[in-house]
């Protein structure tokens, strides 16, 4: 399986977790507002911040334009669609000046990428993957552009068959993509929890033979920890800094308290994890030593007595004769008095 490389960060299976903060749209158009989101998600301990490259003229056609012009949720909705998409497109400006801030603070800049021209503009921005919204895993001319640009890819797959997963899969790589990372993804905003099936991460793992994260939609921290307990190597996660803030995203997002949650609590899964080996470690040896048992008389006893199941019990602490080494001395003569409770070595017996 090739695993992908983002600025010296290796993604795949039994690697450390990826985490990304989904900014998308959450700036509201205010590159202030969209820093002290970067403070807070480096704060937080992502590896990447995402946006969103589109534009108003590259995504929703004027006809959609015309019959979304008013909206009964206020909060979500400021004006008529073209008016939000003017206000909160990212520019190719805003994309160099926040790249530029990203590098200041050490943290990888990724976006999504919605057209040709886009990624056109993140390639002269360098950016190291490009990902594709799982909007897009049916337009195959983009995948075709994005294919032969040779960069590794993040596909995400909300709302997409199996059929065109690998289809998509099969379009990027038969164009030179680079390597391809999956995210299973419920594009519903929040989905319901029977409705998440985390199970699909390692089918799609087995399935297509790719690294496979997750794309997260629902409420709180819960189900991202558990997605990387079910093998998931990249956590998306749409991220603001206030719940209650105007704007598309901000309600099913993660505050900065709970994206530092996500990123600790999902490192200690990751590590808990392990090896599917079974392995006892020094510090379970030692512990051995205290916690099991050892073979002690039952009763006092003469030197010559010859022992039986019922002149010896078990007890802490766990050195000396092991209580499945029994069968050896059953039938042995002691050599020595002992007393009740006395310990037993293998010494005390004759021959």
């Amino acid at each position: 399986m090739d695993k992908i490389n983002v600025n010296g960060r290796i993604i795949g299976p039994n690697e450390k977790p990826y985490f990304i903060a989904e900014i998308g749209s959450n700036h509201n158009g205010d590159m202030e507002l969209c820093k002290r989101l970067i403070d807070a998600a480096v704060t937080a301990g992502v590896d990447a911040v995402k946006f969103q490259s589109w534009s108003v003229s590259s995504l929703i056609s004027k006809a959609e334009y015309a019959r979304n012009t008013q909206y009964a949720d206020k909060k979500k909705h400021f004006g008529t669609l073209q008016e939000m998409v003017e206000k909160y497109q990212f520019t190719p400006t805003q994309h160099k000046e926040i790249l530029a801030y990203c590098d200041t603070k050490k943290v990888t800049f990724l976006s999504s990428c919605f057209s040709p021209g886009e990624v056109d503009l993140l390639l002269s921005l360098d950016v190291p993957v490009l990902k594709i919204a799982s909007m897009d895993i049916n337009y195959l001319q983009l995948l075709e552009y994005i294919g032969k640009t040779g960069r590794p890819v993040i596909l995400s797959t909300g709302m997409a068959t199996l059929g065109e997963v690998e289809r998509a899969i099969r379009v990027l790589k038969s164009n030179g993509s680079g390597p391809i990372a999956l995210l299973h993804c419920i594009s519903i905003y929040p989905p319901e929890y029977d409705s998440i099936h985390l199970r699909n991460i390692p089918m799609l793992q087995m399935a297509f033979d790719l690294p496979v994260g997750f794309s997260e939609h629902s409420f709180g921290t819960s189900i991202p920890i558990a997605a990387i307990a079910m093998g998931a190597c990249i956590i998306e996660k749409h991220f603001t800094l206030d719940k209650d803030m105007e704007g598309w995203d901000h309600a099913i997002s993660a505050d900065p308290i709970e994206m530092e949650t996500i990123v600790r609590e999902g490192v200690h899964v990751y590590k808990a994890l392990g090896s599917a080996t079974r392995i006892v470690s020094k510090a379970e040896e030692e512990k051995k030593k205290k916690f099991r048992r050892r073979i002690v008389a039952k009763r006092a006893m003469k030197k010559g007595d010859m022992i039986g199941v019922g002149d010896i019990d078990y007890k802490r602490p766990g050195t000396g004769i092991h209580p499945d080494e029994y069968g050896y001395i059953i039938g042995r003569s002691l050599n020595r008095d002992v007393d009740a409770d006395e310990e037993l070595e293998w010494r005390d017996f004759l021959g």
